[in-house]
C-alpha cells in the first residue's frame, strides 16, 4: 500500500477513539510495526491530533476530518498561494494554522512527488514565493500558445528572450524551463525572480536541439 493511502487509512482507523497497538495496525495494513511507528511519528509531527505512545497504543482526537482528495497541479498551486498569503497575515493564529496545514499536506503527498517535493514553508521567503504567482497566468498562456517571452530577472543586467517550455513545482518554488535565445542554451529560472515579463507577438516551432525533449534528455541547461 502506498504511504499516502496508508496514512489516510491509519487516520480513519484511529478515529474510532479506541487505542490501537502498532502491531495490530501493522497486521491490518500489511506492513511492519517499525513502519507504523515511523508513520505515526510523521503524522504527529505534521500536526495530526494523535495521542499515545509506543507499547501502549494510539488514537486520534481530531474533531474535524476531510475525505481523501486528488488535486491537480493547478489546484495545488492555488492552495499553495492561499496558504502563503495567509502565512503573511498579522493574525498569529492564522499564520500558525497555515503552517500546520502545510505540514499536514506534506505528510500525505505521494512518496514519488517529483513535482511537489518538500511542500513546506521553509525556504525561500514567503514574500518572494507569493510575488511569483502574478506571472503564472501569462506563463501558462505563453506555453500553451507557444509564444516567446521577454523576462527580466532580479539582479540581472539585461532581459532575455525565452521560448517557454515547461513549468515545474518544487515545493513553494515554481521554475520555468525553456530555450533562451539570448544565451543560446536551455535555461531554468525561478518564477519568483522575474521582475518584468512581456509575452511577445512571436510564435515558435519545434527545432532540433531546442525542444522540451532535448532538455529532458540532458542536452544541456543553465540555471538562473
Amino acid at each position: 500500500m502506498p504511504r499516502a493511502d496508508r496514512l489516510v487509512e491509519m487516520i480513519r482507523i484511529l478515529r474510532d477513539g479506541r487505542l490501537h497497538r502498532a502491531e495490530d495496525l501493522a497486521e491490518r495494513l500489511g506492513t511492519s510495526a517499525r513502519t507504523i511507528y515511523r508513520d505515526m511519528d510523521r503524522l504527529i509531527a505534521s500536526g495530526v491530533p494523535i495521542e499515545g505512545r509506543r507499547g501502549l497504543g494510539y488514537r486520534a482526537t481530531a474533531a474535524v476530518t476531510l475525505p481523501p482528495l486528488n488535486l491537480t497541479m493547478t489546484e495545488l498551486e492555488a492552495l499553495h498561494l492561499g496558504l502563503a498569503a495567509v502565512a503573511q497575515a498579522e493574525d498569529s493564529e492564522l499564520r500558525a494554522a497555515a503552517r500546520s496545514l502545510s505540514a499536514r499536506i506534506d505528510a500525505v503527498l505521494p512518496e514519488d512527488r517529483d513535482r511537489a517535493r518538500g511542500w513546506s514553508f521553509a525556504t525561500p521567503p514567503l514574500g518572494d514565493a507569493v510575488a511569483g504567482f502574478r506571472h503564472m497566468a501569462s506563463l501558462r498562456a505563453a506555453i500553451r500558445a507557444r509564444q516567446k517571452i521577454r523576462v527580466t530577472l532580479r539582479g540581472a543586467d539585461q532581459p532575455q528572450v525565452l521560448r517557454p517550455l515547461r513549468l515545474d513545482y518544487w515545493g513553494r518554488v515554481w521554475t520555468l524551463a525553456g530555450w533562451s535565445e539570448t544565451a543560446r542554451d536551455f535555461a531554468e529560472i525561478r518564477v519568483d525572480r522575474i521582475t518584468e515579463l512581456r509575452v511577445l507577438p512571436q510564435l515558435f516551432v519545434d527545432e532540433p536541439g531546442r525542444m522540451l525533449a532535448d532538455l529532458e534528455t540532458g542536452r544541456g541547461s543553465s540555471t538562473s
